[in-house]
Parts: C-alpha cells; sequence; structure tokens
C-alpha cells in the first residue's frame, strides 16, 4: 500500500517518528537504528510497511530496504510482531540477525528486549530457509558465514559462556579464516576481540 514516504521530518520519538509529506503527518514506528538518522526539520525518506492486525492497523518505517527485508522475515516468525521485531532491529543490525541464523548463534539476541533464548532459537530455525547468507551478509562476511561450522558454533557459545556479547563474538568469528579445531578458533577471536 504504502512503498515509501519522503517528507519533512516533523517530530521524533523513542519508539516512532512524524513525517509532514503534502501537508498529511504520517506517524511511522522505527528501530532506534532508523531514528538516529533523522533529524526534525529536515527532509527524509523512509521505506514504509504498512501492518494491519485484528486490534491494530500502523505504519512501520526503515531508513533502507535491507532492514525493511529483515523486518519482513522477522515478523514471518510465529509469535513474532512488529514490535519484537522493531527491538531486535533496534539492537541488531539486518547483517547481525543474518549471521546469528547462519551460525545458530541465539546468544546474539541476548540485549532484545522482550526476547528470550528459547524464543530467540525459534527465530533461528524458522528463518533458516528464508535467510540466504549471500544477499543478507556483505561481501566480507559471506564466504565466512556460507562456511559455518560446528567450529564456529562452538566458538561463538564458548566466548558467550567467557561473557562476551553474542552478537560481538558472531561477528569476530565470522571475520576469521577457516581453523582446524575449536581451541584455534577462539584464541584468534579473542585476538580479534581485543584490537577492537
Amino acid at each position: 500500500m504504502y512503498a515509501h514516504i519522503r517528507g519533512i521530518v516533523d517530530t521524533v520519538l523513542p519508539d516512532r517518528c512524524v513525517i509532514d509529506a503534502g501537508g498529511v503527518g504520517y506517524e511511522l514506528f522505527c528501530s532506534s537504528n532508523t531514528l538516529k538518522k533523522l533529524l526534525p526539520g529536515k527532509e527524509a525518506k523512509l521505506l514504509a510497511h504498512f501492518h494491519l492486525a485484528q486490534d491494530a492497523v500502523a505504519l512501520y518505517g526503515f531508513a533502507d530496504e535491507a532492514e525493511r527485508a529483515m523486518f519482513r522475515k522477522l515478523i514471518s516468525v510465529s509469535r513474532i510482531g512488529p514490535k519484537v521485531a522493531l527491538n531486535v532491529l533496534s539492537v541488531l543490525s539486518p547483517e547481525d540477525v543474518a549471521l546469528a541464523v547462519v551460525t545458530d548463534n541465539a546468544a546474539a539476541f541476548d540485549r532484545v528486549q522482550g526476547m528470550g533464548r528459547k524464543t530467540a532459537a525459534r527465530v533461528i530455525l524458522e528463518l533458516k530457509e528464508k535467510v540466504e547468507a549471500d544477499s543478507m551478509i556483505p561481501a566480507g562476511r559471506a564466504d565466512a558465514a556460507e562456511s559455518a561450522s560446528a567450529i564456529r558454533t562452538e566458538a561463538i557459545a564458548a566466548l558467550v559462556s567467557l561473557g562476551y556479547d553474542g552478537a560481538l563474538a558472531g561477528r569476530v568469528v565470522a571475520d576469521l579464516p577457516e581453523k582446524s579445531t575449536v581451541e584455534e578458533m577462539i584464541k584468534s577471536a579473542l585476538r580479534e576481540i581485543s584490537k577492537r
């Protein structure tokens, strides 16, 4: 129904914005990552998603197509609504979500409000078929994600158990070249984390 909305940013609130387009104020719910890019009084173009539910009608706005595409994938998961999907995209980039799915990294969702480990595991399971490593992960990481193996998954789990953030652990491990053992992968990851 709405592909995008272009206009002057009227208001930016913690979970939504109002864009004045042609004299009409459109209220769009957005992730915090999208809201950070908006400045009141400046022109903006947000890609839109019109959501119709039994008890609500709402517009959702996105800074780019990758975020909108991931939002649509997330709300296709059973019992994941638009609010939780926006919470995910407020903490993780679409690239991070795809990487977490490809590497079975449920810990990447730990900081997402309203999402526990069981829900994260369900998201990963249901998105496995919908997230292609090629299209959702930039060129520098696609090969690493495609060749994700038990070694990478175990290394991420080990880093999380050591207290590192799941999303960070997933990104670092995905960027590393293949290693023959979990121990080598963990050592390389720890060296890389210490540089950041």
